[in-house]
């Protein structure tokens, strides 16, 4: 993608939500890296159900502890891994504690050594926690970022790293968020809804996906100009 369309892209993702954030519901830094963990292979919407109730009694490392593995089972247990979930919570909480005053860590590495942290939970930490331009690449930005020419890449870093380059300012801190609910609602996995997409007509899919009940290609919103 040329770099006048990713400007033209991310200006029309960014006119149609302005401030965009996750999904996942939190009440500290604490429980957001939780939220994140527990997010893998789950939905944010499952994952919400599960929490409200666990993080409006336990909003600490401490407390998780206390509650201990077994009572967070009994929170989480409708989502998908709880089981090695819930000792990956303890886990890190145990850590926070011993390692970091019990705080969650403004730094990237130091979160990826906490059990159950990937890059792409450290980076979804650093963005909505400290406010760091990172890219967090799940199934949503991957697919994305490679149907639309944005990024394209044959792994979740190789995806990231070309976000890295590609992405100009003021659309880099909410990058990620801006691809991930346009994955989400708009750019879906098995049938794309181009034909309500604003930004189709920069996006590399062919043959675009039509209205429903409707045949031919669907047309992209016409282009304007960028801030």
């Amino acid at each position: 993608m040329k770099k006048a369309d990713v400007v033209e892209f991310f200006a029309r993702l960014a006119e149609a939500n302005p401030h965009p954030e996750t999904e996942l519901e939190s009440v500290n830094d604490y429980t957001l890296l939780v939220a994140v963990v527990l997010s893998a292979q789950a939905t944010d919407a499952g994952v919400n159900k599960a929490t409200r109730r666990l993080f409006a009694q336990v909003d600490t490392p401490e407390k998780m502890v206390a509650l201990g593995e077994a009572g967070l089972k009994e929170h989480i247990k409708t989502i998908g891994l709880f089981n090695s979930k819930a000792k990956n919570v303890i886990g890190l909480s145990e850590a926070l504690i011993a390692d970091h005053g019990s705080k969650v860590p403004a730094d990237r590495d130091a979160l990826e050594k906490l059990p159950g942290v990937g890059r792409k939970t450290a980076n979804v930490v650093m963005n909505v926690a400290f406010g760091a331009e990172t890219f967090a690449v799940d199934t949503h930005i991957f697919r994305v970022g490679n149907r639309t020419g944005l990024a394209p890449g044959k792994t979740p870093l190789a995806v990231e790293k070309k976000l890295e380059k590609a992405v100009p300012q003021p659309f880099r801190l909410h990058a990620h968020h801006w691809l991930i609910l346009h994955g989400r609602y708009v750019c879906k996995a098995r049938t794309p809804e181009c034909w309500r997409c604003n930004v189709a007509d920069l996006c590399a899919f062919k043959p675009k996906t039509p209205p429903p009940g409707t045949k031919g290609p669907a047309r992209g919103k016409p282009r304007s100009t960028a801030p």
